[in-house]
């Protein structure tokens, strides 16, 4: 526990009274900034000198941090800043979003409860909470219940005071989730959208922005959409990984072709979409229309509410595909993909050499082509893609078609040998690069 005692010391403390004081006050930032312990003690980034000193230090945030109460440490479990890109998004929001103690944008004035009892209900609503809504989740076995905190208390400081009322409770911010990087603008579909075909027999999930289905690359899928922050509504991302994960047209072909795919736009076009409620609802969906993998090209802090969504999904036979990231070697780890069991994926360019800007980590658990290959772009063309966000549906299309045991065995073993944090168990989908050239691609859509 040491590590992260010492890499966070200022704030820890800075903790004193009562419960719902107990918040760092941290501000957002990239990961990776902070010092880390080294094995004698000493802190990467002080002189050598001092490893002493600071081990003594953390000896006694140590004893300080057994004196906390429950509720306090339950904060303290967590804590990774959020790289800078994310951060941006509350400020570019108009008050939409707002940002937690560490820099992670959640929806504002928002706390989401994950099977919440009556007498919890009821002990919020007489504390001043407001009920904001609740729902059932069918295909999870899970009820969601969204509150306002007291105008008295900050969002960060209702937090706090709902997990004193009930310390057994799952109470969480209501985090929002991005794409694995920036992209360009809506993809509108032409006034006479092309009819989808019956497609085949598999079922895939996706869960980022809506599809254009107007598209060649997808013409020939039966493609089903529902929103969860709004009417689904087209777009670049979206678009672009879906006809990696399924998409088919003369010389384009994505992983697992004509598979019929079940879109959930967790965006809508809000400046709130991404969130963690979206996600756990489009998670449910996806159970209820029984997928067989989920593609997730998102990227968010860890959170319970999701992580318990994914938990569920996962024990229905639901395998979950994620990208790792696009925040560098250096970057906290990002959600969902880091979560248990899900299978988190990088990208490599036509050398098949680790993006340098991909995540890196105990989560990676394979490296496919996310550099120098094409995708579906605006107007029916293709444009150059890059990131981990197009890695991963060609690893989710795999799965889909051959499942996770053979896809292991297949990997090719890249970096260090056997598995390692930077190429996961190896590479996999090399044959599926379709060259930009190939398709005339145009622009590029990247991360």
């Amino acid at each position: 526990m040491r590590g992260p005692l010492l890499a966070l010391t200022v704030g820890v403390l800075a903790l004193a009274g009562a419960a719902e004081a107990q918040i760092l006050p941290l501000p957002g930032g990239a990961g990776g900034g902070l010092p880390s312990a080294l094995p004698n003690g000493g802190v990467r980034g002080f002189p050598s000198e001092l490893p002493g000193r600071v081990g003594d230090l953390g000896d006694r945030l140590e004893r300080r941090l057994e004196r906390l109460d429950p509720v306090t440490r339950s904060l303290l479990d967590e804590l990774t800043l959020a790289p800078e890109r994310l951060t941006e998004l509350a400020r570019r929001s108009g008050g939409a979003l707002e940002l937690d103690p560490l820099g992670w944008p959640v929806v504002s004035g928002e706390l989401v409860a994950t099977d919440l009892s009556d007498a919890a209900r009821a002990q919020a609503l007489a504390e001043g909470f407001t009920l904001l809504r609740e729902e059932r989740l069918q295909g999870l076995d899970m009820r969601l219940t969204v509150l306002a905190p007291p105008r008295r208390l900050s969002l960060a400081r209702g937090l706090a005071r709902l997990k004193q009322l009930d310390p057994g409770g799952a109470y969480v911010f209501n985090h929002v989730h991005a794409p694995a990087g920036e992209t360009s603008g809506a993809v509108e579909p032409p006034p006479a959208p092309l009819r989808p075909q019956a497609g085949g027999t598999r079922r895939v999930g996706l869960i980022d922005t809506g599809v254009t289905t107007a598209h060649p690359a997808l013409a020939g899928v039966r493609v089903t959409q529902q929103g969860f922050a709004g009417q689904p509504t087209p777009a670049a991302h979206g678009t672009a990984v879906a006809s990696l994960l399924v998409g088919e047209a003369g010389g384009f072909r994505g992983a697992a072709p004509g598979a019929n795919l079940y879109v959930a736009d967790v965006y809508g076009g809000s400046r709130a979409g991404g969130s963690s409620e979206a996600l756990a609802r489009a998670l449910a969906w996806m159970a209820q229309n029984q997928v067989t993998v989920v593609n997730v090209s998102l990227v968010g802090p860890r959170n319970a509410v999701v992580e318990a969504a994914i938990r569920r999904v996962s024990a229905r036979g639901i395998t979950v595909v994620a990208a790792v990231g696009n925040d560098g070697p250096a970057a906290p780890p990002l959600y969902p993909s880091a979560y248990p069991g899900v299978v988190g994926v990088t990208a490599v360019n036509a050398q098949d050499r680790v993006l340098p800007e991909a995540a890196r980590g105990p989560h990676v658990s394979f490296a496919a082509p996310g550099a120098d290959i094409a995708a579906a772009g605006p107007g029916g063309g293709y444009v150059r893609v890059r990131g981990a966000s197009f890695a991963a549906p060609l690893v989710a299309g795999l799965i889909a078609r051959e499942g996770l045991s053979a896809l292991s065995r297949q990997a090719r073993d890249l970096g260090a040998p056997g598995r390692d944090p930077v190429y996961g168990a190896g590479l996999v989908g090399g044959g599926l690069r379709v060259s930009p050239q190939t398709v005339g691609a145009r622009g590029q859509l990247s991360r």
